[in-house]
């Protein structure tokens, strides 16, 4: 299996031994790994859950553009909170970053994430071809 690894100086970069996104085989399936809320040129988590919301949109939406697609080429997105009354929130934002057809998805209540973070999102995206 052949792996093209994919960097966005406009996402955070990793914090530990993972990459932003891995391009398989050459074809137009890429995986995003998970995204917080951090932002990309300070690595400081951003304040509040609707902020670090739209901050892993915004590093979403950067890894999906260096990948060569866009957050409309998302097919999944799994969403992890750490609080499920906060689901709106996501709903709301969403709608915002994404157009129909939304991505299938899943909301997973978790009881910590990485740095604090109260949200966090990754995603499997398939580029036009």
């Amino acid at each position: 299996m052949k792996k093209k690894t994919i960097q966005s100086p406009d996402a955070p970069q990793a914090i530990g031994t993972y990459s932003q996104a891995i391009r398989v085989n050459g074809g137009d399936t890429v995986y995003l790994s998970g995204q917080i809320g951090l932002n990309p040129s300070s690595m400081q988590m951003v304040a509040g859950i609707e902020g670090q919301i739209q901050q892993v949109l915004s590093n979403l939406k950067a890894v999906a553009t260096a990948s060569g697609g866009s957050l409309s080429d998302i097919v999944k997105l799994n969403v992890y909170l750490t609080d499920l009354s906060n689901f709106e929130k996501v709903n709301t934002a969403m709608a915002s970053y994404f157009d129909k057809p939304y991505p299938a998805r899943a909301a997973i209540g978790v009881a910590a994430l990485p740095r604090g973070a109260l949200v966090e999102m990754d995603a499997v995206m398939v580029l036009p071809g």
